[in-house]
């Protein structure tokens, strides 16, 4: 029993030292590409869905297919870095944030295979609920990241909610699109200059001290 006692301690320690430790395994990169897909996605639903609410599943597919690949980038990029990584610190960190940001993916598949199914005439509260689920996704995994990413999180929701109040406009690309794009290039802004910019411009250089 001691033992295990002792182990469950150690858990419960690492647990805790993980979420006083940034996630510095997410790069800047990813994110900014993520939001560049959003951008995509907007200008090819521009050219090739005029009217979605008459075709959710085309909808559906050019939404979701921008976020699965985005977040295949950002896990893929968080994965190999995490094993590049000494230590089991690194793992327990990027397993956190999974933990923290996956229930609101999973609610989100969700309802969005319910609003398809079930009710595909109220498709235009998707982009404001998926805007909403995300904004608190990053609110769940804020304590991860540099602190302005709360912010990120709390203009997810703002825009969320924003979308639920134009109704069917929310369905216009844009709505989706410019959100998503200045929240993600927001957000990789954030990660360079808290993680990834250069040491030396950190510090002022010997010459400047004089």
């Amino acid at each position: 029993m001691e033992l295990r006692d002792a182990i469950d301690q150690i858990t419960t320690i690492r647990s805790q030292l993980a979420a006083t430790e940034h996630l510095k395994s997410l790069r800047a990169i990813p994110v900014a590409l993520s939001g560049v897909l959003a951008i995509a996605a907007a200008i090819a639903q521009t050219l090739w869905l005029e009217n979605p609410i008459d075709y959710p599943r085309r909808y559906l597919m050019l939404w979701c297919g921008a976020a699965v690949i985005s977040g295949v980038l950002a896990a893929v990029v968080v994965t190999r870095r995490t094993f590049r990584c000494p230590g089991e610190l690194s793992a327990a960190n990027a397993w956190l944030a999974v933990r923290q940001f996956a229930p609101s993916l999973v609610v989100g598949a969700i309802v969005t295979w319910f609003v398809v199914d079930r009710i595909p005439h109220l498709l235009w509260i998707l982009p404001g609920l998926w805007q909403l689920l995300f904004g608190l996704g990053n609110l769940a995994a804020h304590r991860l990241l540099p602190a302005p990413a709360f912010f990120v999180g709390v203009t997810f929701v703002a825009t969320g909610t924003c979308c639920l109040w134009f109704g069917e406009l929310a369905l216009d690309p844009w709505a989706m699109g410019l959100p998503f794009a200045a929240g993600q290039l927001a957000l990789a802004s954030i990660l360079w200059w808290h993680h990834e910019r250069p040491q030396s411009s950190l510090l002022p250089s010997a010459e400047s001290q004089r």
